[in-house]
């Protein structure tokens, strides 16, 4: 399976815990692609994961499964030719970008899941992975929210949540699609820059079942939990923010203990990363 996680170094702590997820339910060799980048311009900036982390990660991979790998790849050459500058100021930096410039990189295979980093796998998801796209560019489920207001069609639901996608990176190659989203991105300021512009420019989608993309709350057959921000309505209006590596709010938020194991596990591997990298 071809897993691809985007960002910079702030995003560690969430794609080792959610490797670890994939891992605890699936049996199949993983070939993770990392895309990063550092950037400094206009006062704006982030750091691209190390060298090292991901050496150290992948021969954890491996630990587990010697046919698993993961590769990183410093896309920042490619960001710097299109920098998306009027989405600089949301709410999404930079790395939440780098999945629109897959398309350009040669190591990226044809077929390729991509998670946000605060995807927590549940369950067996070959089902999806395996899917006839015929001839989709993305797969994905309906954004809990953005689907009642972001429509192409005023009598269909069909706007997707970025946080889980499978790519037909081949298709995407042929058709232009992220080559018309970095110029999106470049040219116009939106609300959420990279899965808007995927929505609205793609030639066709294919919508799976929200249990491949839980954005609410665990179900029975949840196979991936995303811990999105959620709106909050009593005692008053709010955001709500809880990410699975932040255990004492998933215990007096969400009042969930489903992903303590898995916690432990990754400060584990996270601990044995970390003490590596300071022997190198």
């Amino acid at each position: 399976m071809n897993i691809m996680y985007c960002g910079d170094k702030n995003i560690a702590d969430g794609m080792i815990m959610s490797l670890l997820s994939i891992m605890n339910h699936n049996e199949e060799p993983l070939s993770v692609y990392v895309l990063t980048l550092s950037y400094e311009q206009d006062g704006n900036s982030c750091e691209g994961l190390s060298p090292e982390f991901a050496n150290n990660l992948d021969e954890y991979l491996k630990s587990r499964n010697e046919k698993n790998s993961l590769k990183l790849i410093d896309a920042s050459k490619e960001f710097l030719k299109m920098i998306p500058t009027p989405n600089l100021e949301t709410r999404f930096t930079p790395g939440c970008m780098l999945r629109l410039f897959a398309d350009l990189l040669p190591e990226i295979p044809s077929r390729i899941l991509y998670l946000d980093n605060d995807v927590i796998c549940r369950g067996d998801f070959s089902e999806f992975y395996n899917m006839d796209m015929k001839g989709a560019e993305v797969a994905g489920v309906l954004d809990r929210y953005g689907s009642w207001f972001f429509k192409r069609n005023i009598l269909k639901r069909d706007y997707l949540n970025s946080g889980v996608l499978l790519l037909d990176i081949a298709k995407i190659r042929e058709t232009g699609l992220f080559e018309k989203c970095r110029i999106r991105c470049r040219d116009k300021k939106m609300f959420m820059p990279d899965q808007s512009a995927i929505n609205k420019l793609s030639n066709k989608k294919i919508i799976v079942p929200r249990k491949y993309n839980e954005q609410k709350k665990e179900r029975n057959d949840t196979a991936f939990r995303h811990f999105t921000t959620t709106f909050r309505y009593f005692p008053y209006i709010r955001t709500q923010t809880v990410k699975p590596w932040n255990i004492d709010k998933l215990h007096d938020t969400l009042k969930t203990y489903e992903y303590d194991s898995l916690y432990e596990m990754f400060q584990n591997v996270k601990s044995e990363i970390s003490q590596t990298e300071k022997e190198i």
